[in-house]
């Protein structure tokens, strides 16, 4: 019998640099402080446990235009880009990037969450994440909250994830698998 590897999603939200000038990938198209996110997906993906690969690795973005994109639809440059808890409420309105997201991570074994505060604090009040199946890298206004969903915490440091909690969220998939 084969036994089933751990799906995980990788959660982040755009960027301002967009590294292609038409369309492409969303995990191809973004760059300055989503490449520490995209980073660790590669490891992940790349990872092995004895002859088996790892995990299953899925890489999805929220994005300004398009709202949830999964990282491999394809999108194409835009020229604004949130940056402020208005942006992210208006967003969450237009494309309920928060609904979306709660659809499509019930299948996930984890979902780790690099994402700004105000934005967060959005996924948490509409209940997209899952108890008991989120790492959330984000501000320590929300460890407690984090710690009641049977979350995983870690402070945000860094651009969005920071070294050391990449090497915490890689160590802690590899211990789940």
């Amino acid at each position: 019998m084969v036994k089933k590897q751990n799906q995980i999603l990788v959660l982040t939200n755009d960027s301002s640099v967009f590294l292609k000038p038409g369309v492409s990938s969303a995990f191809d198209m973004f760059g300055g402080r989503v490449t520490e996110i995209k980073q660790l997906v590669a490891r992940l993906d790349t990872a092995s446990k004895g002859d088996c690969k790892m995990c299953e690795v899925s890489f999805a973005v929220i994005s300004t235009f398009f709202g949830f994109v999964p990282g491999n639809y394809t999108i194409a440059p835009y020229s604004f880009v949130m940056s402020c808890k208005e942006d992210y409420e208006l967003v969450q309105e237009k494309k309920d990037y928060a609904g979306k997201l709660a659809y499509v991570s019930t299948p996930f074994d984890k979902i780790v969450v690099c994402v700004p505060k105000d934005m967060f604090a959005i996924l948490l009040r509409e209940n997209a994440l899952p108890d008991g199946k989120v790492i959330a890298v984000t501000s320590p206004d929300f460890k407690e909250e984090c710690e009641k969903r049977g979350w995983m915490y870690l402070e945000r440091k860094g651009a969005r994830l920071g070294n050391e909690n990449s090497e915490k969220v890689f160590k802690s998939i590899e211990e789940m698998c």
